[in-house]
């Protein structure tokens, strides 16, 4: 079993920045990819990026260039660094732990996700 808990959220303006964190407790987090994803009102969660256990990553083609994700293992905790943020980057962001060496865009190929952090941008 894998606890999640994300941290970082808040409110912000538009164009600024801010560092969402995913703690991992119980098992150590170089055993699984970690990801991001986003709930936006009245939307689905989409994906938003992931980190193989080898630290290659991928982005959702809206925050390519702004957003990067990181681990540290050491720390267990994975980080979300989001610069130059929209309005439409309002949402519940959720951290997301897969077995497999990769994840997913798929929302099915993650086995554990945290309770989610609420960032607001406000224009």
């Amino acid at each position: 079993q894998v606890q999640l808990v994300e941290s970082g959220g808040g409110l912000v303006q538009a164009g600024g920045s801010l560092r969402l964190s995913c703690a991992a407790s119980g098992r150590t987090l170089s055993r699984y990819a970690m990801g991001w994803f986003r709930q936006a009102p009245g939307k689905e969660r989409e994906f938003v990026a992931r980190i193989r256990r080898d630290s290659v990553t991928y982005y959702e083609d809206s925050v390519k260039g702004r957003f990067t994700i990181s681990r540290d293992n050491a720390k267990n905790t994975v980080y979300l660094q989001m610069n130059s943020l929209k309005p439409e980057d309002t949402a519940v962001y959720y951290c997301a732990a897969s077995s497999s060496y990769s994840g997913s865009i798929s929302q099915q190929a993650w086995d554990y996700w945290g309770q989610g952090t609420q960032v607001t941008v406000s224009s």
